[in-house]
């Protein structure tokens, strides 16, 4: 098997833009962890990359060999905002937000952050505010920041799909400061099952 998990950080924030439409904020990076896994499930190999925007036509090959690409609270913003961007011959791949599994699970969103501090007892390394900062900084530092917070949060979202695989739950610590476990199941589907969503 061959996934992909991956994250992008955007240009503008909604405030700059007048609305709700990640499509219209611009993407400034985009990170992605590929790897390939054996007949257990285990990773074999993986290595992460992260692409500016000159880049994404290399990029879109990546994503196009992947049997599940995997994201977090991607089918939301990620992809949406991805989409000016996208190829004609995009197919329609197999797509996997873990944000989505909590919310079915759970009845409400949990963020990354919450999910990692409680689960993994990682936190993020910066804030999507910051990252949008950096690119509109333009300088060698700034862009570095940006690039290794956006790697940071791939990497966060990897290993929190990597839990449930192994484990099967997730932790978040709520408002009372009460710990919550989600049961998930982010196992493959059988063949007879239902297919994956679809990226659009």
């Amino acid at each position: 098997m061959f996934e992909v998990i991956f994250d992008c950080e955007t240009k503008k924030f909604f405030d700059d833009v007048g609305e709700y439409d990640p499509a219209k904020l611009g993407v400034s990076v985009v990170s992605v962890y590929s790897r390939r896994l054996d007949d257990s499930f285990k990773e074999v190999e993986g290595k992460i990359e992260s692409y500016w925007e000159a880049g994404f036509s290399k990029m879109w090959e990546v994503f196009e060999k992947a049997d599940r690409i995997i994201g977090f609270n991607s089918t939301g913003f990620d992809v949406p905002a991805l989409s000016p961007y996208l190829p004609s011959h995009w197919p329609r791949l197999k797509h996997f937000d873990i944000m989505t599994q909590v919310r079915n699970a759970e009845g409400k969103r949990v963020s990354l952050e919450a999910l990692s501090k409680a689960t993994l007892g990682i936190a993020k390394i910066d804030s999507s505010e910051n990252a949008i900062k950096y690119w509109s900084a333009g300088d060698s530092e700034s862009l570095r920041k940006l690039k290794d917070y956006c790697e940071n949060d791939v990497l966060l979202t990897r290993d929190l799909y990597d839990h449930v695989l192994k484990n099967g739950f997730l932790k978040y610590i709520d408002f009372w400061n009460e710990i919550h476990e989600i049961k998930l199941d982010f196992s493959y589907p059988k063949e007879e099952d239902s297919p994956q969503t679809s990226l659009f």
